[in-house]
């Protein structure tokens, strides 16, 4: 089973993170099955769950792969195209023969291999809530890695995502390069962008 996910769709700043992930669930052993019984969406675990998360699938996984997309390249090609592109690339990096490969939500009509769209499918699939685990903390990873190059958005805190301190932080001192300027946020509404 392959599945697919995103993280960092609905944020104001820094990259998209697709992943891909392939489990085997023929050659999981014990260990590896309960483990795996702790995922579900992302979004609801904690960082410190995630983190605790990443190295099991990880481990289990029989293909692992990750599609970042950089903030200018969302900005000129459009989110949601962006998006779809980078979910059948992870999709077609981990899928093999006799996969039955899932992305989350979406159907990507670019994507090279049979697949479908599950809805909720990071809380009903696990190779989904597998991918969604690696892309939200590589995601993650990356906004705390460079949150010291800009501290007055507080990323270490929001990861780029919309926040009021983050809002304000946009209005007081404008956008910074890794800011999306096609996002449709009210902080931006203040400002003249171009």
């Amino acid at each position: 089973m392959a599945g697919a996910d995103e993280a960092g769709r609905g944020s104001l700043a820094g990259p998209l993170v697709a992943a891909g992930v392939l489990l085997d669930y023929e050659r999981l052993s014990m260990r590896d099955r309960r483990a795996l019984g702790d995922l579900d969406d992302s979004k609801q675990r904690t960082a410190e769950q995630r983190e605790a998360l990443y190295p099991v699938v990880v481990r289990a996984a029989a293909r692992v792969a990750v599609t970042i997309r950089c903030v200018r390249g969302i900005d000129s090609r459009g989110l949601h195209v962006t998006n779809l592109a980078a979910l059948g690339r992870c999709l077609e990096r981990v899928a093999v023969p006799g996969a039955i490969c899932l992305s989350d939500g979406f159907r990507v009509p670019s994507c090279r291999v049979e697949h479908r769209a599950v809805i909720d499918g990071d809380a009903r699939s696990a190779a989904i809530a597998a991918a969604s685990v690696i892309a939200k903390v590589t995601r993650d990873r990356y906004m705390h890695r460079i949150a010291s190059e800009f501290p007055v958005y507080e990323w270490g805190g929001n990861v780029g995502y919309s926040t009021p301190e983050h809002r304000a932080a946009i209005v007081e001192h404008g956008p910074s390069p890794l800011h999306r300027r096609s996002f449709a946020s009210i902080a931006y509404s203040q400002l003249r962008l171009g």
